[in-house]
This record gives structure tokens, C-alpha cells and sequence, in this order.
């Protein structure tokens, strides 16, 4: 194997245990914050400034009554109060496992697809002096 592609084999690698590494971070903190962690959850960079993070299956047993009783707005209101009330819980484990500040954090659910859930971190560019949004979240 030449250089370089060794260098990629072992970079893609190290990506990849990060990568599933926050995932598995994000599971726990669900569990944690919403009683109930996702049944499925998988990290992929979508380009070299942006990681999202898919969970599925993510509702607590009252999140599924909601849902029965056709509260989907309230549910999606409830889910993003809480996801940016604690925004920094989600982004210091992409940070300290990536060595990167966040720049932007967005959270979305689906509350008609069994309660999937995206987390999209975007990172400030490697060596950036910039603040971290985790440093902007309110207290």
C-alpha cells in the first residue's frame, strides 16, 4: 500500500471510531435527558466542516402518546426546548472527541417517522480562533 493511501486507511479508521463514538454519546445523552435512548444511531461527516448524527426511535412512552393523540407540534415544541436548552450536554462530546469548536448546532425531529431525530454540528475550520456556539448557549 503506498503512503498515502495507508495514511487515508488509518485516517478513515481513526474517523470512524470517533464517529461512533459520538454516536454513542448521543444515545446516552437521550437516555439521560428524554428517559429513553434511541434504538438506532449512526455519525457521518457530511463534508469536512459538518457531522450528522441520525437517531432513530428516539420517543419516550409519553412522547408516543402525543404522537396517538395528534400532538405532533407540541411534542416537536417540547423536543426542541429541551434539545437547545442543552445545547452544550450535546456538543461537548463532538467537540472534545473531533478537538474542534462547534460553530452552529441544529436539532430537528420527524414526529411522523417513529420519532427520528437528526443532530447537525457544524465546525468551525480546523485551526480557527472563533468561538465556540457552546460558549454562546444560554445559561
Amino acid at each position: 500500500m503506498c503512503e498515502q493511501h495507508q495514511q487515508e486507511a488509518t485516517n478513515g479508521t481513526r474517523s470512524g471510531s470517533i464517529l461512533a463514538a459520538i454516536s454513542n454519546e448521543m444515545v446516552g445523552l437521550y437516555k439521560d435527558y428524554f428517559g429513553r435512548g434511541p434504538t438506532k444511531a449512526k455519525t457521518n461527516w457530511a463534508g469536512p466542516d459538518t457531522l450528522v448524527c441520525i437517531l432513530e426511535d428516539t420517543f419516550a412512552p409519553a412522547e408516543s402518546n402525543l404522537v396517538k393523540m395528534g400532538e405532533h407540534q407540541r411534542l416537536r415544541d417540547t423536543r426542541m426546548f429541551f434539545q437547545y436548552a442543552s445545547v452544550r450536554e450535546f456538543g461537548e462530546p463532538v467537540e472534545r472527541l473531533t478537538g474542534r469548536k462547534i460553530k452552529a448546532f441544529v436539532s430537528g425531529i420527524d414526529t411522523e417517522a417513529d420519532g427520528l431525530s437528526a443532530e447537525l454540528f457544524v465546525l468551525q475550520p480546523e485551526g480557527s480562533a472563533e468561538p465556540s456556539r457552546l460558549e454562546r448557549a444560554e445559561l
